[in-house]
């Protein structure tokens, strides 16, 4: 599922209340409330649904150790969460443990929601994957756990590919382009030989990063734009060209019904979430009857030669400032997302938080596209006004401006280059 981001949209009034309490914990993270009698979680519907054995395992080995204290589980949808969090938090009710999806944490930790956690105390921490470690730390400080993670890959139909002679799937770039370029003379040009929406800025974005681009640096404790830096043009001018020689859609729709348009039967591979390929070979997406026994995942080349670095979604924990009992709430975090539980969240087609399980995904043929493809990741910039950026849909609209031919690469990126650093670095 993806997750939008959140910041400081709707907060800003709770957060008043929680800068007037202030804190008494130090950087490291704090032992309050270790002998509370009760702990409140707040999971999504997912954990309720799909792994309701893992949150009892994390109960039990939390309350073995401390004979009579209660656990309280909430669950609550996606669409539901936030509104009820940001409602809560301005009064003394505040849960002690809450799942965000890892693009709402910033708005969370800019705001001083949560309360800092030491990495030390949890399994795993030194080797958590570098975009679920980047989505809890801000201004230098770690504000939650990494839970578990969802990749990019991308999905071919092989029937399509092997009747323009296509036999394997492509391990470079240039392979790959060579591959889409059999597909598209064969299928001519009202053929997707790749649909890639126009405004599907992670994907874009992974061409940024793999050409050496960014989004934004951090330069003398500011951040500043730079999508018009030489690296980030050559990222943009190669994705303008997969969307001007192989995207014959709408070249102003988003992501957002990718799977959906896929399983039409009018494009031959996409680039998305990993469940993209399987959701549109459901039978009720599936309007070619085919989908099913021709999806096949590879992972991503990127034309510098290596994996191209995707965007890793995914959930973490985090302990609010107002939760009388964190202590206890960073055991029972540690008891959720340890080894076991990690075990747990990979039987169940999750990828785990940290580098050390994900290795071990890589020699199971089941797994080893999604795990192969998640280590070379990427993240949005960490900074305050980040979630001001993404509210104006600035990525968007230098994208469809770029697609759409409206405006140049140069002129596009100077534009949202622009629209960025009036905004990235305000609170």
């Amino acid at each position: 599922m993806k997750r939008k981001l959140v910041a400081a949209i709707g907060i800003a009034g709770m957060m008043v209340s929680i800068a007037a309490c202030g804190s008494d914990k130090k950087d490291g993270g704090s032992d309050k409330g270790a002998d509370a009698k009760e702990l409140t979680v707040w999971l999504t519907v997912d954990a309720q649904n799909n792994w309701p054995e893992l949150v009892k395992a994390a109960d039990d080995a939390v309350t073995k150790k401390h004979p009579g204290l209660k656990i309280k589980h909430e669950y609550y949808g996606w669409p539901d969460k936030n509104t009820k969090l940001d409602a809560v938090l301005a009064t003394d009710k505040a849960p002690d443990v809450v799942e965000m999806g890892n693009t709402e944490m910033l708005g969370y930790m800019v705001k001083g929601a949560f309360a800092p956690v030491d990495p030390a105390k949890f399994d795993n921490a030194s080797a958590w994957l570098d975009g679920l470690k980047a989505s809890v730390t801000y201004d230098g400080k770690t504000y939650g756990v990494p839970y578990y993670a969802g990749g990019r890959v991308a999905n071919w139909r092989k029937d399509v590919f092997t009747a323009a002679g296509v036999k394997s799937t492509p391990k470079t770039y240039q392979e790959l382009t060579a591959d889409l370029d059999k597909v598209q003379k064969k299928q001519g040009d009202k053929f997707n030989a790749w649909y890639q929406p126009t405004r599907d800025w992670y994907a874009a974005m992974s061409f940024v990063f793999d050409a050496g681009g960014s989004i934004a640096k951090q330069e003398g404790g500011q951040w500043k734009a730079s999508l018009s830096s030489p690296e980030s043009i050559k990222g943009l001018t190669e994705f303008k060209n997969v969307i001007d020689k192989y995207m014959h859609g709408d070249k102003t729709k988003d992501e957002s019904d990718r799977y959906i348009v896929y399983g039409q039967g009018k494009s031959g591979m996409i680039f998305g979430a990993a469940w993209e390929g399987a959701t549109a070979a459901d039978p009720k997406n599936d309007k070619t009857g085919k989908l099913k026994d021709n999806n096949e995942n590879f992972v991503m080349p990127g034309p510098s030669g290596k994996n191209m670095p995707v965007f890793l979604g995914g959930s973490d924990l985090a302990i609010p400032v107002k939760s009388k009992a964190q202590g206890l709430a960073a055991e029972w975090i540690n008891a959720f997302t340890g080894p076991s539980g990690q075990k747990g969240l990979i039987a169940k087609g999750n990828l785990p938080n940290n580098k050390t399980d994900l290795a071990t995904l890589k020699n199971d043929p089941k797994t080893a596209v999604p795990a192969t493809a998640a280590e070379s990741n990427w993240f949005v910039p960490m900074a305050p006004g980040w979630g001001q950026v993404e509210k104006a849909q600035v990525l968007q609209t230098m994208l469809q401006n770029i697609g759409t031919g409206k405006k140049s690469v140069q002129d596009a990126a100077k534009e949202a280059d622009a629209a960025i650093d009036k905004v990235i670095n305000t609170k």
